[in-house]
């Protein structure tokens, strides 16, 4: 959904891009000055209206001064008022009824130009940004003349311009414009010196004085151009077919001039400030290669001290490699002698613990020994079988039994025999 003011202002968008800019007569009505200068009014014409403005810029322009019932021609940009959301056509040059035919047949040349595509946007080439040489088309004795070499020597006085006159006005204007053109475009093939952008231009006047601009001779060889061209013809509110064909549209001719070629003092900050980086890299390449060559010149001078020094590499080589040798044969010595040293104590530790462990073992045993305990007094009793006798109970009085002493046995008999 669309809001109003956008609508509006979608609106506005589309009849500039399709209508303008565009002419149209009829009769003024309602036609009011306000105090800031401005002029609103109606153009009327027995089957419609127009709601038109021309501000002051334009309306101090005006060569009579305008009033209702007048039959007039405008020039001007239809558009949308977004505020009312109407239809308005601000005004660019108002002039009194008589005219259009010539505006007619102006029509009828665009369109037929529109057609073979010489007003496409695609064929618009950019203007260079480093011009070498720049040329002019024009009436010498026109002050558009003046205008233009004196902006190029303000701006850019180290420019070669290259003038070519021609007429600008009259019958003979379109063909004279025509041969000015073919003549710059050969200067510029030639050694004469390069022309890297042409200007046409011409001051203003009425559409009748601007005539031959619309010639279509003349927009075919505009469009040859093998530069970009710019055309500088007439006031800011002035068209003709040579804005159309042409690379880029100046309002005025000073502002062709202006357009054609950037001031001096811009291109030479940007040469000043390369040529400073330049200075300082071939400074820092000259440096480098300059302790090159002391090098070089240094190995040239003294080539025996260059096989002393190779010589005297050799022999650390060689010193250096014994060492390594003798070192590596001393190192697995000092090793081997470390490696058997280290067994040699892990052995004895080994040996003295087992006889550690030994001794311990037999201690035990010791104590274990029967023969120890008869040595402190005892006897070990056995039957005459043999068999040991260890509790009181089972034997009979005046049964014999033998007791083992520690050095010796005895053959005993039983007495009595008492329990516990």
């Amino acid at each position: 959904m669309w809001e109003v003011g956008a609508l509006c202002k979608a609106i506005s968008t589309s009849l500039e891009s399709q209508f303008n800019p565009v002419r149209v007569g009829g009769e003024i009505s309602g036609f009011v000055r306000a105090a800031s200068g401005h002029c609103y009014f109606n153009l009327k014409d027995a089957t419609g209206q127009i709601r038109c403005a021309a501000f002051k810029r334009v309306a101090t322009a005006f060569d009579f001064s305008p009033r209702d019932g007048d039959q007039v021609e405008l020039q001007g940009r239809l558009g949308v008022y977004e505020q009312r959301g109407e239809l308005q056509l601000v005004v660019e040059a108002m002039r009194r009824a008589g005219q259009g035919a010539l505006f007619e047949r102006f029509v009828q040349i665009k369109a037929r130009l529109q057609a073979q595509g010489l007003f496409d946007a695609q064929r618009k080439r950019p203007l260079p940004n480093l011009v070498r040489g720049i040329g002019v088309v024009t009436s010498l004795g026109a002050a558009a003349l003046h205008d233009v070499l004196s902006a190029l020597q303000r701006r850019v006085p180290h420019i070669p311009v290259t003038v070519v006159p021609a007429a600008v006005q009259g019958e003979a204007a379109p063909q004279a414009l025509c041969a000015a053109l073919q003549k710059i475009y050969r200067l510029q093939a030639t050694a004469h010196g390069p022309i890297d952008v042409i200007l046409l231009v011409r001051g203003g006047g009425s559409m009748e004085d601007l005539w031959a601009f619309n010639d279509e001779t003349l927009a075919q060889v505009i469009a040859q151009s093998p530069v970009p061209l710019v055309s500088g013809v007439g006031h800011e509110t002035d068209f003709t077919i040579a804005d159309f064909v042409a690379d880029l549209r100046a309002p005025t001719p000073t502002a062709a001039a202006e357009m054609a070629a950037q001031p001096t003092v811009l291109w030479r900050d940007a040469v000043d400030d390369a040529a400073q980086r330049l200075q300082a890299v071939s400074l820092r390449a000259l440096d480098r290669e300059a302790q090159h060559l002391d090098t070089l010149q240094a190995r040239i001078a003294r080539p025996s001290a260059g096989v002393h020094a190779m010589r005297q590499r050799l022999r650390d080589c060689e010193h250096r490699v014994a060492f390594a040798a003798q070192a590596g044969l001393s190192q697995g010595a000092a090793r081997l002698l470390r490696t058997t040293e280290t067994l040699e104590r892990a052995v004895a530790k080994m040996v003295t613990g087992h006889t550690t462990r030994l001794d311990a073992a037999a201690l035990r045993l010791g104590l274990l020994d029967p023969s120890l305990v008869l040595a402190r007094g005892y006897a070990w009793l056995t039957d005459v079988d043999g068999r040991g006798v260890g509790s009181a109970q089972g034997v009979q009085p005046g049964q014999r039994l033998r007791a083992h002493m520690h050095d010796g046995r005895l053959t005993v008999q039983t007495l009595s025999v008492e329990t516990k």
